[in-house]
């Protein structure tokens, strides 16, 4: 089962802490071009070593992380520790306030096939290389993955309830979502933490490219090693777990936006939905969404000058000819990707994941406009997966469709980063770790 261990953390200095919503940064898939200019401003903030510039990107993060340690802009802490994220935060059209615990450790980088460590995604090679080779010369984990275990008694999360009271930090990010660390020293409550998740597999949640990452290096450093142990920093990837069974794990849909399609009509696309799918006009687009909740193989189709809503018809989900177990053939995305995207649009399945043709876009009010604004031919809108499906899959042994799952909100970087080298990795002696 999983091993974890507590980190001792590189973290900003005291007094550059008390702005530390200023050096905090998304994450590098999601942050925008617009959010980057105004980041890179502040030569301190994380995204110079989560997502560098330069011509040699990540040379140049490594020389500014040398100097952040030589100039005690960051300094590590000297007893490692279980590190408690908490967010705060509400979703659109509610006013519920959500609060997703979860805790930041090393976990070990197992290999896929060990089945310790469950994807629900599958990696694009280019993506993987820049992680590798980022994570080579910086020897940091710059931020966190997300990782889910599950456990119907939580029992870890009275511990972090306690830790929460005492933050470290505290900030708003750009999504709005109340951000709060802090940290668990104990050393009895710190191995309450590991042997509880030694006991579980985790299904990798968010971050696959960065895991993907942290393995291959693993391998690297292992076959260049001969006196490998396993207790080398290389074996380990940052992580942060949280629980799900917890009712504030939230994954939210992702829409996909079509353009490019040569001799687009809309009447003549219909007429090939008519085919499998069962065809209701709706009057107002912006209600889509809420049309289709709840409906299974239901899809809201959205136009410049009108919208629909399609839902597969039973008898046709039997024409399905991919050669997935039933547990992803049923899927939604699964029934979207096939019977409208390749079968009606004409992108087929093998090139899906490299087509211009199909974006992906996580905000309905986006996919309208760009609609609207004739930005996209079409857009397709989607319904959130469910954590019992992400599990089902991953215990498959199969993954999901590109961009299944968006687990809202995503964990920020700058809160803290963590050491692989050797002398900055290794606890101490005395601390029993």
């Amino acid at each position: 089962m999983a091993e974890i261990k507590p980190i001792r953390a590189w973290r900003y200095n005291s007094t550059l802490a008390q702005s530390i919503d200023t050096l905090t940064s998304p994450l590098f898939d999601v942050v925008s071009e617009k959010q980057r200019k105004v980041l890179y401003q502040n030569p301190n903030n994380s995204i110079h070593i989560s997502v560098p510039l330069g011509n040699n990107p990540a040379e140049e993060a490594a020389d500014r992380l040398a100097s952040w340690k030589a100039d005690g802009v960051i300094i590590q802490d000297k007893l490692p520790g279980i590190y408690v994220y908490y967010q705060y935060f509400k979703l659109a059209g509610s006013s519920k306030e959500f609060c997703r615990k979860g805790f930041i450790a090393h976990v070990r980088a197992y290999d896929w096939s060990e089945n310790e460590i469950m994807r629900h995604e599958n990696t694009m090679p280019k993506a993987v290389n820049d992680r590798i080779e980022l994570l080579d010369k910086l020897q940091m984990h710059a931020s966190p993955t997300h990782g889910l275990y599950t456990d119907e008694t939580h029992t870890l999360e009275m511990y972090m309830d306690e830790a929460i009271t005492h933050p470290i930090y505290e900030t708003e990010d750009y999504q709005g979502v109340r951000d709060v660390l802090a940290v668990i020293h104990d050393a009895k409550v710190i191995r309450q933490f590991m042997d509880l998740i030694a006991t579980k597999k985790i299904i990798l949640a968010d971050g696959h490219h960065r895991y993907e990452g942290s393995l291959s290096y693993r391998k690297q450093q292992m076959a260049a090693n001969p006196n490998h142990t396993g207790k080398e920093g290389y074996n380990f990837h940052l992580m942060y777990f949280t629980n799900t069974e917890a009712d504030d794990l939230r994954i939210l849909p992702t829409h996909r936006l079509i353009n490019g399609i040569s001799d687009f009509n809309e009447e003549e696309l219909l007429e090939k939905f008519a085919e499998d799918f069962i065809i209701k006009p709706v009057e107002d687009a912006a209600t889509i969404n809420e049309i289709i909740m709840g409906k299974k193989w239901a899809f809201g189709l959205l136009f410049k000058d009108s919208a629909v809503k399609v839902r597969l018809k039973p008898e046709a989900f039997s024409k399905m000819k991919w050669t997935f177990p039933e547990v992803v053939k049923r899927l939604d995305l699964t029934v979207l990707h096939y019977f409208i995207i390749e079968k009606i649009l004409g992108i087929p399945g093998k090139d899906q994941t490299t087509s211009d043709k199909l974006v992906f876009d996580r905000s309905f009010s986006d996919c309208l406009a760009k609609v609207i604004k004739s930005e996209a031919q079409m857009a397709i809108i989607t319904q959130e997966i469910s954590i019992e499906e992400v599990k089902e899959v991953c215990s498959s042994g199969y993954t999901m469709p590109q961009k299944s799952t968006y687990f809202y909100p995503k964990v920020i970087c700058g809160f803290l980063f963590s050491s692989i080298k050797e002398d900055e990795f290794q606890t101490p002696a005395y601390s029993g770790f």
